[in-house]
């Protein structure tokens, strides 16, 4: 498979990512030499997905130290945490990094280089566990009798989310390479379009067969027996299973649970986080109301633009992470996946 899309990395003393904001009319790497770059590049979508965060907030702190006074860095740090609120893994990856401040810039970037590489085989194992569970599960409901299946996603989880081969596209691909995918229903996420223009994007790359649908289809293509199973990535896993992704996820959720069709979340430990009890505990980031309101409507009105919903852990069939799987909806929380 193709596996060469590496969305944050390091490069010449600076962060190198893809700007997203370019897809899928051109592939654009740019190279980010100040935090202050790093948050713009952050806050304006041009790198963006949990996992990928993670990994620019830990070389964000390698680039503080090689660029900022020292009077500045914990500031800088401080800021960049800060750039968005709901994703778990930038805090997390800034937290790493910054652990080893004390033991120079060399120890930094060896621990956010650690990050990439951590996440980039998390979610490969992941993908592999999430691919074999839904086939038991199918076949357990008599569903599937292990034919081509027919997927739906939201939003963005693939590569250019993660630090490399993707959550919920990961379990796709996986999928894929084994024959195992009739066609990939990919919901246009609006108000800036990850599904239409990131995740088809990599679909085509990768030669899989996709649709792209509006977002208010979603339920019905469901309902109507058109979707053997919903596959969606995570910006953070409560400690009771509830999710925050991308918004719409929870009316994808709501059809599934109709329908009796499995909704499946896929994302690397470093997406849970044991420490916010559920989802009323999770701060869901407000964006720019411009993003909504766009030239169509009066300029009287104004607009809700939430970035995220939070999906009730009773809607989560399960959550596939490198450590396993865990059957949310049926009662295992995110917490035994580290029980021995």
């Amino acid at each position: 498979m193709i596996d060469d899309i590496r969305p944050v990395t390091w490069h010449d003393g600076a962060v190198r990512i893809i700007d997203q904001t370019a897809l899928p009319a051109r592939l654009t790497y740019v190279d980010l030499t100040s935090v202050d770059e790093l948050i713009a590049a952050i806050r304006r979508l041009a790198v963006r997905g949990a996992p990928a965060l993670g990994v620019a907030g830990a070389y964000g702190v390698a680039l503080a130290l090689l660029r900022d006074d020292h009077d500045q860095i914990r500031d800088r740090i401080a800021a960049l945490r800060a750039a968005r609120p709901t994703a778990v893994n930038l805090a997390a990856g800034v937290d790493r990094a910054a652990a080893r401040i004390d033991e120079g810039f060399d120890a930094v970037l060896e621990e956010a280089h650690a990050v990439l590489d951590e996440d980039l085989a998390a979610n490969r194992t992941l993908s592999a566990l999430g691919a074999d569970w839904l086939l038991a599960r199918l076949e357990d409901s008599g569903a599937s009798t292990r034919r081509p299946l027919r997927l739906l996603t939201h939003c963005n989880a693939g590569a250019l989310a993660t630090a490399g081969c993707g959550t919920a596209l990961g379990v796709v691909r996986e999928l894929h390479a084994r024959g195992l995918v009739e066609v990939v229903y990919v919901d246009e996420t609006r108000p800036l379009l990850q599904g239409s223009r990131l995740t088809a994007w990599e679909l085509a790359r990768l030669g899989i067969p996709h649709l792209v649908q509006a977002d208010s289809a979603a339920a019905s293509t469901i309902v109507t027996g058109h979707v053997d199973a919903a596959i969606v990535g995570a910006d953070r896993v409560a400690a009771n299973g509830d999710t925050a992704n991308k918004i719409g996820t929870l009316g994808v959720a709501l059809a599934c649970a109709h329908a009796g069709v499995p909704f499946l979340v896929a994302a690397p430990t470093s997406t849970v986080d044991l420490r916010t009890a559920s989802g009323a505990d999770i701060h869901v980031e407000l964006r720019d109301e411009a993003e909504v309101l766009g030239r169509a409507a009066p300029r009287e009105s104004r607009a809700h633009n939430p970035a995220f919903d939070v999906t009730p852990a009773a809607l989560v069939s399960a959550l596939t992470t490198e450590r396993g799987v865990a059957e949310i909806a049926s009662g295992e929380l995110p917490g035994s996946l580290w029980k021995p």
